[in-house]
């Protein structure tokens, strides 16, 4: 355990989750979602806590038997909280399963939030919380539930993870991925399921496929079929051929480092120093969607934490972050800062607001030291989501899936398979 609190501590670069928040009447109501109810919380993260710091990144997936996961967040208050989580078992669409704690738990659904430690010297006082997910007994999709001392409904933290267990296999016939045209920018997924070491019951109606792009929840393909069943080999064979089933290549994500506020990074305009907290500006962005495709590494919409000006985590600092999107006009609909920095969330947090003076939108966010990717995307009823960004077939983007099976006893969705990918890797 010690060793396994050490390895939390060097990597506690937890990444930012806003984007929750009660209703009017101040009464939370609980999402199956990634969710924060209270503005005082930030920074949360739930990943694989691993020895490589890039492991920030990874997905908040393990498999049966390596209980690894790892919940962090930062509350900004000067004093510590009680706080206590439980985990909600869901169906393969997200839906809260028919199941008893004690048939997915081996203890008392209630487990407190022991580890803790102060800020050190930060212009927002704030303490860091971390705490490791528990063993589970069935593979599945899990919601983390955190609630601040005996009261379930005083919700702070509301966060997804999955459990799997690799009882089928994935087969390659030549390449796995097939990209579409230039013309259509989709990116097609094909791929083969073996089942030869599981005994389904009729698996074209009791397994479901879900697919998941650059770890996002607003554009997952749910309850894919396959294409065909080939029984005497036991294999479902899923070739995608409309449109529904295809992924927008997108475009590589925009980024800015700000892991050093003494020397900020790349594609940070200026910092302001006579506010506080300090206000780094981000260059300012335009509308790349006529451009050609052009190639340079990201993290496929996601984040790392760091601080290159004090090597220790809990002297990291929040940041007042400006982003500007250059637009002659204003969109038909709302535009939005967004990646894992939001959890591919859209809310009044991160919508722009556009300047007819200066023609441009503008938004502010409060975010930790590190380095971000991000993207803007547009919510309208006339224009594409990636109005702004463009959509490649070239781009690299990092594919998940899910095979769920519904079994009898218990009657749960089982999470049976587990694989990922990148198209066009580099």
């Amino acid at each position: 355990m010690k060793k396994l609190l050490s390895v939390i501590l060097l990597l506690s670069a937890c990444s930012p989750v806003p984007f929750g928040s009660s209703n009017a009447s101040g009464s939370k109501n609980l999402s199956l979602s990634d969710r924060v109810y209270e503005k005082n919380i930030k920074t949360v993260r739930l990943f694989r806590a691993e020895a490589d710091p890039i492991s920030q990144v990874f997905p908040a997936v393990t498999r049966m038997g390596q209980w690894n996961l790892i919940l962090e967040f930062d509350d900004l208050h000067t004093e510590r909280d009680n706080y206590y989580y439980r985990i909600v078992h869901c169906n393969q669409n997200w839906s809260k399963s028919t199941l008893m704690d004690l048939d997915f738990l081996f203890d008392y659904n209630e487990f407190p939030i022991n580890n803790f430690e102060f800020s050190l010297d930060t212009w927002i006082p704030y303490v860091h919380y971390w705490v490791p997910m528990p063993a589970v007994k069935l593979p599945g999709n899990y919601v983390v539930v955190v609630y601040r001392g005996s009261d379930k409904d005083d919700i702070i933290v509301s966060k997804r993870f999955m459990v799997y267990d690799p009882q089928v296999s994935f087969l390659r016939d030549g390449n796995l991925i097939s990209s579409g045209s230039a013309a259509v920018r989709n990116q097609q997924i094909n791929f083969t399921i073996n089942y030869k070491n599981i005994a389904l019951v009729n698996p074209v109606e009791t397994v479901n496929v879900t697919v998941r792009q650059n770890q996002r929840w607003d554009n997952l393909v749910q309850e894919i079929k396959p294409s065909f069943l080939r029984e005497n080999i036991q294999e479902l064979e899923y070739r995608f051929f409309d449109d529904k089933s295809m992924f927008k290549g997108g475009n590589e994500f925009r980024f800015f480092d700000l892991r050093s506020l003494n020397y900020p990074g790349r594609n940070v305009a200026y910092m302001d120093k006579n506010t506080m907290p300090w206000t780094a500006y981000i260059e300012k962005d335009k509308n790349r969607s006529d451009e050609l495709y052009s190639q340079y590494p990201d993290y496929n919409g996601s984040y790392m934490l760091d601080n290159y000006d004090y090597r220790r985590i809990n002297a990291s600092n929040y940041v007042n972050i400006a982003f500007t999107l250059q637009s002659p006009q204003p969109v038909n609909g709302d535009v939005f800062v967004m990646g894992a920095l939001t959890h591919w969330g859209m809310s009044e947090e991160n919508r722009m607001r556009y300047d007819s003076l200066r023609k441009e939108y503008t938004a502010s966010l409060l975010l930790k030291q590190g380095w971000y990717d991000y993207q803007y995307v547009v919510r309208s009823k006339t224009q594409p989501p990636l109005f702004f960004e463009g959509s490649h077939f070239q781009t690299e983007n990092f594919y998940e899936v899910f095979v769920y099976y519904r079994s009898f006893k218990p009657v749960a969705d089982l999470l049976i398979g587990y694989m990922t990918f990148f198209e066009n890797p580099r």
